[in-house]
C-alpha cells in the first residue's frame, strides 16, 4: 500500500479483512496504519524507492493510493518491473493531474459538463469571466491538494482568484487555468473500479467539501461524507451510469489509455440532469473511509481481478447499513494550522472507528497531529440517523487540544428524512 492518509488506512483495514490473509506492507503510512501494517519511511512521491521496495520485500500486488504517485509514474516502473499494480499509469493518472486534459475529453466525447474557458493570462480570463458572470468556478490545471479550486461567489472574487491562480499561487499546478460556469444542485461522488472497458460501480456517497458548517468557507480536501447518498436514486444512477459512468470509460480507452484502477467521478444533480465536476484517478478522501466499511464483497479480490483483466463478471454485494465519516482537522486547516498536539483516542463502540489521517508518533511514543486533517471517525448504523449519533459520540470522545471539526456532516440528507 502507498501512500500515508486517511483513504490508505481505510484501503488497509478493508484489505485486512480478506480471507486470504495478506501481509501487509505500507510505505510510508502514518501512526494509525503502523498499528495494522508494517510501514516503511519511503515517501509516496519516492518512485524509485517504491520500486526497489516492493522488489526487496518480494510483494506480489501494490495498490497506490495518492494521485501524485500515479502521476509520477509509479505503475508505469512497477509493470515495467513485471510487479501487478492497481492504480493507473501516468498517462491514465493525467485524467487528475490535468483538469484541462480531462475538460478537453469530457467536450470532445459530449459528456455532460459545465461550459468552461482555458486561460494562461489574467487578462483573457478576466474578460471571460465578464461575459459569463457569477458565481463562476476557478480551477489550477493540476493537482493541488484538494485546494486548487475557488466557487467564486462574486466577480471581485473571481477575479482574484484568477490573478492569485495565475500568479503562481501554486506553482506549476496553476500555470493554466480553468475558469467554469457554476452546476447549481447536489454533488455526489461515484467510485468505478475499472479494468479497460470493464468497471464496477461501488455504493454512492456524498461529500462535505467547505471547511464550515452550513457549507461556508474555503474548500478542503473533504470535511465528510455519509454512504449512500439518497439523493442518487436508482434511476438517477442507471442514468449517471448510462449518459457518464460507461461513456467516461469508453472514452478513456477510445483515447488510447489502459485505464486499471479507480476513476472517481465527481458529479453534480442539476436540474438538467446529472454533469461532470472533474475526474480523479484513485479512491477518494473521505469517501472510501464510507464506502468500504459497507462492500461484503472482498476488497482484495476485486482489485486484484481489476488488475488481472478479470472484472467482468464481478458481483459486487453490499451492506444495508448507513456509514458516515467526520473529519477531525486541526484548528487553522486548510491555511495555516501547528503540529505535534497530543491526541487520546479511548476505547470506542465497535460500530465506531478512527482512521488515521495525518498523525505520527512523537518521541514519547504518543500520537500526535501532523497534517491539516487528522483523523476520519467512521460509524456505521442501520440508519442514517444512528450513524450520525455514533459517529459525533466518538468526535466529543477524543481528546485533542486543536481538534475542529463540521457538526453538520449529513445534513441534507437527515434534513429531507
Amino acid at each position: 500500500m502507498v501512500g500515508a492518509g486517511g483513504r490508505e488506512h481505510s484501503l488497509v483495514q478493508a484489505i485486512a479483512r480478506s480471507p486470504q490473509k495478506p501481509r501487509i506492507l505500507c510505505a510510508p503510512g502514518n501512526a494509525g496504519i503502523a498499528d495494522e501494517a508494517t510501514c516503511f519511511p519511503v515517501a509516496a512521491d519516492d518512485v524509485a524507492g517504491l520500486v526497489a521496495l516492493a522488489k526487496s520485500e518480494e510483494v506480489d500486488f501494490v495498490i497506490v493510493g495518492p494521485e501524485v504517485p500515479l502521476s509520477l509514474g509509479l505503475s508505469d516502473q512497477l509493470i515495467t518491473a513485471g510487479i501487478p499494480v492497481f492504480g493507473p499509469k501516468a498517462d491514465g493518472a493525467m485524467l487528475e493531474a490535468s483538469k484541462i486534459f480531462t475538460k478537453q475529453i469530457l467536450l470532445k466525447y459530449k459528456i455532460p459538463t459545465a461550459a468552461a474557458g482555458i486561460f494562461d493570462a489574467v487578462d483573457p480570463a478576466l474578460a471571460y469571466l465578464q461575459t459569463r458572470g457569477a458565481p463562476i468556478v476557478i480551477k489550477a490545471d493540476g493537482l493541488a491538494a484538494g485546494k486548487g479550486v475557488t466557487v467564486a461567489q462574486t466577480l471581485p472574487e473571481a477575479e482574484a482568484a484568477v490573478r492569485d491562480m495565475l500568479g503562481g499561487k501554486f506553482g506549476d499546478s496553476s500555470i493554466q487555468i480553468l475558469v467554469e460556469d457554476c452546476l447549481v444542485g447536489e454533488e455526489t461522488s461515484i467510485l468505478v473500479v475499472v479494468s479497460g472497458r470493464d468497471y464496477v460501480i461501488l455504493p454512492t456517497s456524498q461529500d462535505h467539501k467547505r471547511i464550515g458548517d452550513g457549507d461556508t468557507g474555503p474548500n478542503t480536501g473533504g470535511m465528510g461524507t455519509y454512504s449512500p447518498a439518497e439523493v442518487v436514486t436508482p434511476e438517477i444512477l442507471a442514468q449517471i451510469e448510462s449518459q457518464i459512468v460507461k461513456p467516461s470509460v469508453d472514452a478513456i480507452a477510445d483515447e488510447g489509455i489502459e485505464f486499471c484502477g479507480t476513476l472517481f467521478i465527481g458529479i453534480m444533480l442539476t436540474p438538467e440532469g446529472p454533469s461532470v465536476i472533474e475526474y480523479n484517478t484513485r479512491f477518494g478522501d473521505p469517501e472510501t473511509q464510507v464506502v468500504l466499511p459497507r462492500l461484503k464483497t472482498d476488497l482484495l479480490a476485486l482489485l486484484w481481478a481489476a488488475a488481472q483483466g478479470k472484472l467482468s463478471g464481478i458481483n459486487l454485494e453490499v451492506s444495508d447499513d448507513y456509514t458516515m465519516c467526520v473529519v477531525i482537522a486541526a484548528q487553522g486547516y486548510p491555511e495555516s494550522y501547528g503540529k505535534g498536539a497530543v491526541i487520546t483516542i479511548p476505547a470506542l463502540p465497535e460500530n465506531v472507528s478512527v482512521i488515521h489521517a495525518g498523525t505520527a508518533r512523537n518521541d514519547a511514543g504518543e500520537v500526535v497531529t501532523n497534517g491539516g486533517r487528522v483523523l476520519g471517525v467512521t460509524a456505521s448504523g442501520a440508519t442514517l440517523v444512528e450513524a450520525a449519533q455514533a459517529v459525533y459520540a466518538g468526535c466529543e470522545a477524543i481528546e485533542c487540544e486543536t481538534k475542529y471539526y463540521r457538526r453538520d456532516i449529513g445534513s441534507r440528507q437527515l434534513n429531507r428524512a
